[in-house]
């Protein structure tokens, strides 16, 4: 199925953008091949962006690990890859811009603080600035950052708290970095995991702020184990085997919807790399994805025993 680009003039940009903290298991093939699908049934361009701008989470090797078992399933970008940790200049500017308008601030209060809150944060540095020379987050003034907005437009992340872009360690945010990115890469649409959902306003009040409009986004859904939790890097979730392509294509087009009355798993088995994802292509739409998580086949369950010391 085709949907509407946010703006009629762009051309698609679709992307993949996975995190080097662990090999692609099953979930995260599913997200890869779910975004590949939409850029090509949309004639659009697919990009990968590495997301490692957290090295203490990353695992040596990883990255490369990534683009191999993308290639390795057929799924091939259009444009070279871009790594994050790349672009710490672009994500400096932005946070600039952001200081520039006075719609962020030092924010030095502590995880115990934070946790003691139990809801949403309270701007109390918004309200109590700290000394310059105490460490501290930037965060995002998201009523100031309103007031700028159409009332529909405010209406819509009136809500939120005010997130942090920048973190205390000196690392770059992820809603900072995903969006300044998408900016950058003229970013049309976004077909990514539905556990992100979640993190869609923040991101949209971002490209408004910047003066820029936001990608189409759409929600896959989740791909969890026999105990229904999801499939993860952090929790070492089983890798996908880069030798059994076929059969791992077959899995996600299976936990997407595709399949139907008329092609079954016997007789797209059977069918070459090229040929699956061409029949997928022709099979995918949006409107058709499965609202609820999906179990993994148990060959997929398991966890990886320990992160490999060479890949």
């Amino acid at each position: 199925m085709y949907h509407d680009l946010p703006n009629p003039a762009k051309v698609y940009r679709g992307r993949f953008a996975p995190s080097p903290s662990g090999l692609l298991h099953l979930g995260s093939l599913l997200c890869a091949l779910a975004s590949f699908l939409d850029a090509r049934a949309n004639k659009g361009a697919w990009l990968i962006r590495i997301e490692d701008i957290d090295p203490p989470r990353e695992q040596p090797g990883a990255s490369s690990a990534i683009l191999s078992t993308l290639a390795a399933h057929g799924m091939h970008w259009d444009e070279p890859p871009l790594f994050q940790s790349r672009c710490h200049a672009r994500y400096r500017s932005r946070l600039d811009e952001l200081s520039t308008a006075k719609l962020s601030y030092r924010c030095a209060c502590t995880r115990a603080r934070l946790k003691s809150l139990g809801t949403s944060y309270d701007g109390h540095c918004r309200n109590s600035p700290p000394a310059e020379n105490v460490p501290a987050a930037i965060r995002l003034d998201v009523s100031r950052c309103c007031s700028q907005l159409a009332a529909e437009d405010a209406m819509l992340f009136g809500e939120l708290e005010d997130f942090v872009v920048h973190r205390k360690d000196g690392l770059f945010a992820y809603q900072l970095a995903v969006v300044a990115d998408d900016i950058a890469q003229d970013i049309t649409h976004v077909v990514r995991g539905r556990d992100l959902a979640p993190m869609t306003s923040a991101q949209q009040l971002l490209f408004n702020v910047f003066g820029a409009e936001p990608p189409r986004y759409v929600h896959t859904p989740l791909v969890v184990d026999n105990l229904g939790n999801k499939l993860s890097k952090q929790n070492r979730a089983k890798a996908v085997a880069d030798t059994q392509p076929v059969h791992n294509l077959l899995a996600c087009c299976c936990l997407l919807g595709l399949t139907d009355g008329e092609v079954t798993e016997t007789n797209l088995a059977i069918s070459s790399l090229d040929d699956i994802l061409a029949w997928a292509i022709s099979q995918w739409q949006v409107n058709r994805l499965p609202k609820e998580d999906r179990m993994a086949p148990p060959e997929y369950q398991g966890k990886f025993p320990e992160p490999p010391e060479n890949l």
